[in-house]
């Protein structure tokens, strides 16, 4: 078997995630009941990965901590990036720990081995500097456009707007060492080496870059809803998880009822007349105490959700503790992030690691709240709490 090596970028915070990346970097958030790293990690593997080269930079000891030095027997080496300064200043980070042809992928996306071998398959034995994984999709506008001629990428547009027909650059591309040269040559945006400038540079100096269209699976995590979709896509489709929907460790009492689809990580439990699911996401060592219903929602490790309870379409942080009688009724909601207003968002509330809940309180849809917050009991919470320490009414 050939050696085919990976590097995976997994440096970055996830600032539109906040305050989930408070404690942890984005690839680290869950989707499912795994970190999305882990989910990247598998495609590659599955795709014939036999090294793995892991940028590391914001919280990196979460990522090292979790995955070691190996990932289901294939080595990892890791390299710092010591500031984030882009996705090319990424990639030369890893450069003492490749040779010749390597991969690069996203590590804050979810994908599947067909992509992998797609570019894998493509990029072997081609006369191509680089290879661009490519995905089909009626609207890039959020994303990259690629322009091909036949399979010649011949332009590369961030963002979108006009209606030529552009492929997604779904983040994953086979590449020659010379890339190595094109990021250093480019000039930096706003301080940061983009690999895509780096990519652009190569096309625009005659090198031979193409595309290769997957059908594979791809999807960004890149705001609080994003969790939810794509992890309600994993619940629905057991290949792309290779977790049991309901482990013998969790505990499901004869009363509760267990609406499909669903999965939870091990020694969870589900008390009397609870109702769980459909499309919801358990974290290990998870409790829904009695008469609670859990819905449409992503539930990180250690939360306790109190009695008579209600989530629908929540993203929940790590060691939260809803009290009981607590409210999220869900539904659509305009959710500002940063500076932008993003409108009709199906987010019922995000609450950040270990925000205790003291029951009995209100979460108007779209609802944020802060890491380590204290929700006092009856509160009606609504818009963005993000860095306070308590909350309530």
């Amino acid at each position: 078997m050939p050696e085919r090596t990976a590097v995976v970028l997994a440096a970055g915070e996830g600032k539109r995630l906040r305050p989930l990346t408070r404690h942890r970097p984005k690839p680290m958030l869950s989707v499912g009941v795994r970190p999305i790293l882990e989910h990247t990690l598998d495609a590659l593997v599955d795709g014939g990965v036999t090294s793995i080269v892991l940028v590391v930079g914001y919280k990196r000891t979460d990522v090292q901590s979790y995955f070691g030095h190996s990932y289901r027997d294939v080595p990892i080496t890791y390299a710092a990036q010591e500031k984030q300064l882009g996705t090319g200043h990424a990639v030369l980070a890893a450069e003492p720990s490749v040779d010749d042809s390597f991969l690069v992928v996203n590590g804050d996306q979810v994908i599947d081995r067909r992509l992998v071998r797609d570019v894998l398959d493509a990029h072997e034995g081609s006369d191509s500097i680089a290879t661009l994984g490519l995905i089909r999709r009626v609207d890039v506008g959020e994303y990259g456009g690629v322009i091909t001629d036949d399979d010649s990428v011949t332009e590369i547009v961030e963002a979108p707007r006009d209606d030529r027909d552009y492929r997604l650059n779904a983040g994953v591309y086979g590449f020659e060492s010379g890339v190595f040269d094109a990021i250093r040559r480019t000039t930096p945006r706003a301080g940061e080496h983009l690999l895509v400038d780096a990519i652009e540079h190569l096309v625009e100096n005659g090198n031979v870059v193409r595309g290769v269209e997957s059908d594979g699976f791809w999807a960004e995590a890149n705001y609080p809803w994003d969790l939810l979709g794509v992890s309600q896509t994993i619940v629905s489709n057991g290949e792309r998880t290779e977790v049991p929907r309901i482990p013998e460790s969790t505990s499901v009492h004869e009363s509760a009822e267990i609406r499909t689809p669903i999965v939870t990580g091990g020694d969870c439990e589900i008390g009397p007349g609870a109702v769980v699911g459909p499309y919801t996401c358990l974290g290990t060592n998870t409790t829904v105490e009695s008469n609670a219903v859990v819905e449409r929602s992503l539930v990180d490790t250690d939360v306790r959700v109190g009695p008579n309870a209600t989530l629908v379409d929540c993203v929940i942080g790590r060691g939260v503790r809803i009290g009981a009688g607590t409210v999220a009724p869900g539904g659509p909601a305009d959710v500002r992030v940063e500076n932008r207003i993003h409108e009709d968002r199906q987010l019922g509330a995000l609450l950040g690691d270990r925000v205790d809940d003291r029951g009995g309180s209100t979460y108007a849809p779209g609802a944020v709240v802060g890491a380590d917050a204290t929700v006092r009991s009856g509160s009606i919470v609504d818009g963005c709490n993000r860095d306070v320490i308590e909350v309530g009414r």
